[in-house]
């Protein structure tokens, strides 16, 4: 397992250089990708190189809506005037393994002003509480374009 290959080599970094914080293990994680993907042909074709740039890309694109939701709830809350509408939005889904709707579901909870309530029995629909539904076909679009589109790509 690649993965876990990169996981001793990070944990090497750390000993090496004495300090486990994050920092260095991240510096460790990601001079072992580098070395591992120079050496990528020892190794079966198991996807890794493709899956670590998408998680990454993942993580930045949840980063950017948390920083960019917290700053729209923060400024409505301390609003004279708030501007909330808030509604629950039925979001059609197009994940479909329960890692992915899970992934989705999870991020939307954690995004400040959404709130994932149910999953339809089919499990093709996701119920979310928004803070904010001016439109709902805008909600929708863009909680498929942020959230659900990165998680699908970076699990596939």
């Amino acid at each position: 397992n690649v993965f876990a290959i990169n996981l001793l080599l990070a944990g090497a970094w750390g000993a090496l250089a004495a300090d486990y914080s994050i920092t260095s293990l991240t510096i460790g994680f990601v001079l072992g990708f580098a070395s591992l993907w120079i050496v990528r042909g020892l190794f079966p074709d198991d996807g890794y190189f493709l899956r670590v740039p998408r998680l990454v890309r993942l993580a930045a694109v949840f980063l950017r809506e948390l920083v960019l939701s917290s700053i729209r709830v923060a400024r409505d809350v301390l609003a004279i005037r708030p501007t909330a509408r808030p509604g629950i939005v039925g979001v059609p889904m197009r994940a479909r393994t329960e890692a992915e709707i899970l992934t989705v579901s999870s991020l939307v909870t954690l995004t400040p002003g959404t709130l994932s309530l149910d999953l339809s029995e089919d499990g093709e629909t996701l119920y979310v509480h928004a803070m904010f539904v001016d439109d709902p076909d805008d909600l929708r679009a863009e909680i498929r374009e942020t959230l659900e589109s990165p998680v699908l790509e970076a699990l596939s």
